[in-house]
This record gives C-alpha cells, sequence and structure tokens, in this order.
C-alpha cells in the first residue's frame, strides 16, 4: 500500500511539475527574454540615432543632420544663443530635454518667417520683402500708430516707479502707449513674455547704468510679468517694494529660474571723493576705475549697459576739479574727453574681466531729453505734448557723446551688441512723464518737470522689444 502511493505521489504527480519546470517553462520564458531584448534594442537605435538639429533662416527652416555643422558651430556657452564670436554663422540647436527646457527664441525666428510669408502675400512693399530680420538696420525706422500696444496695460503692473506711472497720476490721453517702432526695412517680432522667460530659464539678465536703464529694467519685468497666471511667482529677492533709493534690485521669475536685475552706476566708472589740504572732502569721478560692484554682475548671462545723461549734468560738463585718474584731479577737463576716457575703462574691463563665451554684453544708446525754454531745473518743459515729431528736419543734430561711445566699441574686443535707440527716441516728444511724475494732488506750482525719462507703458517697451529682436537675429 505504501510503495503504491509513493509511485503515484512522485512518479506520477512530482515527475510531469519536474519536467514541466526544466523544459517547458524555461522555453517559455526564453522567447519572452528573447522578445524584451529584441524591443530593447530597438529603442536603443531610435535613441542613440543622430537627432535632427534645426536650422534657423529667417525664410527658410531645414532640417539638418548635425553630422554636416562644423563641430565649431556648437554653442558651448549655455545660452540660448551662439556665443559671440560666431554671431554671424548659421546656428545649430539640438532638440535637447523637454519642450518646456528648448529655447523659444528659434520658434518664434520661425513665426517671423511664417508671418513675414504671409505679410508678403498680402501685398507688402517690394522695399520691405528684400530684407529680413538678419540684415536690415532695426534702428532706421519710424513709430507707427498699432491697437494692440502696449503689452501690458496702464495701471497694471506694480514694479513701475510712481514717477513713470503716468496714467496713475492722472494723464488723460494714452496714444503714447499706442505707438509702435517699426523699421523700414523688415518686421520686428513680438517680445511675447513667456517666450522670453522660457529663453531666460536658468539665466540672469542684468541691467547696468542711470535711471533710463532703470526704466527700460521696469519696462521688462511688466512685459514678462503680464501674461503670467501665478504672478505671486514673481517678486524682488529682499522684499522690497520700492526700486529708485538702493543701488541694485534683482527679481526673480520662479518658475523659470531666472532673474532680471538692475545696478545703479550712472557713470559705469567709480564715484569717489578726494580730502583736501584744508581737510575738506571733494566729490571726484575715477576715470581709470570700474565702478565697485562690478564683481557682483560680470558673471550675468546677458548684460545691458547705458551711460550718457549724467556726462551732461553741469558738475560734469564743467569738468573743474572732478575728474581723477590715480592721485591726479584734472583743473579742468571736457566731458567729451572724461566720456571717453571712462568709456575705454569700462570696455577693458569687459575684455578682460568678462567671458564672451558665455555672456552676452549690450549696450543702449543715448535717450534724448525734449526740454523747452530750459533744462530740467531752469524751467524746461514739455506739458501739453501729445504727437510725436513726424519730420526729421525737426529732430536734434548728432551727439557727440554717441561718436564717442561708438568708437570705442569699434576699438574693443569684445562683441558688443548696440542699441542705438537715440534717433529713434528724438521722435518721441510726447512720451516724457512731464508733470506727470507726480499725482495732481501732490503738484506744486513751478515744479520741475521730468522730459528725460519715458512713461510706462512707453517707449522703454519698444526698446526691450528690440533686444528680443537682436537676440533672435543672432539664430538667424
Amino acid at each position: 500500500m505504501a510503495s503504491s502511493i509513493f509511485k503515484y505521489v512522485f512518479m506520477d504527480f512530482f515527475k510531469p511539475m519536474v519536467q514541466l519546470l526544466l523544459f517547458v517553462f524555461p522555453a517559455f520564458y526564453t522567447a519572452v527574454f528573447s522578445l524584451l531584448v529584441f524591443f530593447a534594442f530597438v529603442v536603443f537605435l531610435g535613441r542613440n540615432s543622430h537627432p535632427a538639429t534645426f536650422v534657423f533662416d529667417p525664410q527658410v527652416i531645414a532640417i539638418a543632420d548635425p553630422r554636416l555643422v562644423h563641430a565649431d558651430h556648437a554653442n558651448a556657452s549655455g545660452l540660448p544663443f551662439p556665443a559671440p564670436p560666431l554671431a554671424n554663422t548659421s546656428l545649430g540647436v539640438r532638440r535637447t530635454g523637454s519642450p518646456e527646457n528648448t529655447s523659444d527664441l528659434a520658434p518664434a525666428a520661425a513665426n517671423h518667417s511664417a508671418e513675414a510669408k504671409k505679410g508678403r502675400e498680402k501685398g507688402q512693399e517690394a522695399s520691405e520683402s528684400s530684407k529680413d530680420l538678419a540684415t536690415c538696420d532695426l534702428f532706421d525706422g519710424r513709430w507707427v500708430f498699432d491697437e494692440s500696444t502696449p503689452r501690458y496695460p496702464p495701471g497694471s503692473c506694480p514694479f513701475i516707479d510712481s514717477s513713470f506711472d503716468c496714467f496713475g497720476n492722472g494723464r488723460p490721453d494714452q496714444n503714447y502707449t499706442k505707438l509702435r517702432w517699426k523699421p523700414n526695412g523688415c518686421s520686428i517680432p513680438r517680445l511675447e513674455g513667456k517666450k522670453m522667460l522660457r529663453a531666460l530659464r536658468g539665466k540672469r539678465l542684468v541691467f547696468v547704468g542711470d535711471s533710463l536703464n532703470r526704466n527700460m529694467w521696469e519696462s521688462l519685468l511688466c512685459i514678462l510679468r503680464h501674461p503670467l497666471k501665478r504672478k505671486h511667482r514673481v517678486f524682488e529677492v529682499s522684499g522690497r517694494k520700492e526700486f529708485r533709493t538702493d543701488n541694485s534690485y534683482a527679481f526673480r521669475f520662479e518658475d523659470y529660474n531666472c532673474s532680471i536685475e538692475f545696478f545703479r552706476s550712472p557713470f559705469l566708472v567709480r564715484e569717489s571723493s578726494r580730502v583736501e589740504s584744508q581737510g575738506k572732502s571733494r566729490e571726484t569721478l575715477r576715470l581709470d576705475l570700474i565702478e565697485a560692484s562690478s564683481d557682483a554682475y560680470r558673471t550675468a548671462d546677458i548684460l545691458v549697459f547705458n551711460s550718457g545723461h549724467w556726462w551732461t549734468h553741469e558738475k560734469t560738463s564743467k569738468g573743474r576739479n572732478f575728474y581723477q585718474e590715480g592721485d591726479h584731479v584734472y583743473p579742468q577737463l571736457s566731458a567729451e574727453e572724461a566720456y571717453r576716457k571712462a568709456m575705454r575703462t569700462w570696455g577693458t574691463w569687459v575684455d578682460t574681466r568678462v567671458n564672451s563665451n558665455r555672456t552676452r554684453v549690450f549696450f543702449r544708446g543715448y535717450s534724448w531729453s525734449h526740454f523747452s525754454g530750459g533744462q530740467w531745473n531752469s524751467g524746461g518743459n514739455c506739458d501739453g505734448e501729445t504727437e510725436p515729431i513726424t519730420e526729421d528736419k525737426h529732430l536734434a543734430k548728432y551727439l557727440k557723446l554717441t561718436g564717442i561711445l561708438e568708437s570705442v566699441i569699434g576699438e574693443m574686443t569684445t562683441p558688443v551688441l548696440y542699441l542705438n535707440i537715440t534717433r529713434m527716441t528724438d521722435y518721441r516728444k510726447d512720451a516724457h512723464p512731464s508733470v506727470y511724475r507726480v499725482p495732481a494732488g501732490k503738484r506744486k506750482p513751478g515744479e520741475f518737470q521730468d522730459c528725460s525719462h519715458w512713461c510706462l507703458p512707453g517707449v522703454p517697451d519698444a526698446w526691450n522689444e528690440l533686444l528680443y529682436a537682436m537676440l533672435l537675429r543672432e539664430l538667424s
């Protein structure tokens, strides 16, 4: 009986199970494993094949194999545009990472090409169709009425200094917000806030200069902030709510891991003082030293400099015992010569201390004032101006400081993108704060008018649109 049970259990039951485990299951798992290996190999080949590279031309979008793009054209700077030495070459932009991490400058360039083509099909003038964003002079143009301007509604942005908030201070007309700059040889793309933010992801953009650059800085903050749903994710890193008295400010766009900053430096060289023999301290300007906070921003990804207005003030224009080099204080030195020395000091600092493979350097040119009947402190005014200048014969003469700046930039080894906004601002006598630098209830009789800075929204929005267009042009 026991032997029968043993035979049944071990011979009739376990023997088939053992055979199943030894022969059938291994064959099954081997087949499954083989299929998995095969699919893994196919995926591996797909992921490691040469990715397509987009090569942008303002009129053509082509797909190119990266093996056909010279290795020297690779962008090692980490910026969403090529390194300066290759500014005039075609750029291959690799498709890596998620779509949100891909630069929006390239798609914007493509969209601009499509819009330009559509415009030509509708009968655009031949002169405009003969040029494109890559070749035309962005600063030779005119102001045109555009109902879709501005990029943020008046009164909507909390970052505007009260003295630039003409709408909030009671200015009744708004036509000054409805003019858009249009180059004669091409059209420039709209500055869409989210697109530029995606291009600036993980970057620092820093404005360095006087209060006119603060004007431009505040404009860009408003343009970038307006389309965002989570506006509370945009904030000044130190929690400050006014943006006029301190020497530096930094706004963080948390969702894009980028910052837009401003450093006050009206001369770009160092403001100093000197103790005279009588023990009295006298202010001087060190023409041979870069300004003191330069190390805080020299590694930024984009730098936008300016310097001009303070060189026309009384102390600088007279030049008596004010300008200093080393231990020497010049008894008399013209503002033009001092400006040349200061700009050369700035240029040398950029050439030696700024890494042009990482950092894109801009210089914004001189912005015209429109005082009539005197200067800012002697009764000059622009109140009541509601229309821009339309005839070139009424524009101001060429400014000597502009020629000096252009000469210094030409001597530099670092490529500098020059935002030559001088002429375009000369047309806009209508767009200054004038008496609307303060609210009506706080104005005092005879109080000075502001005919130097610009209302926001207003003219500096166009400067930022040109800044964006110049970054796009680096891809073309």
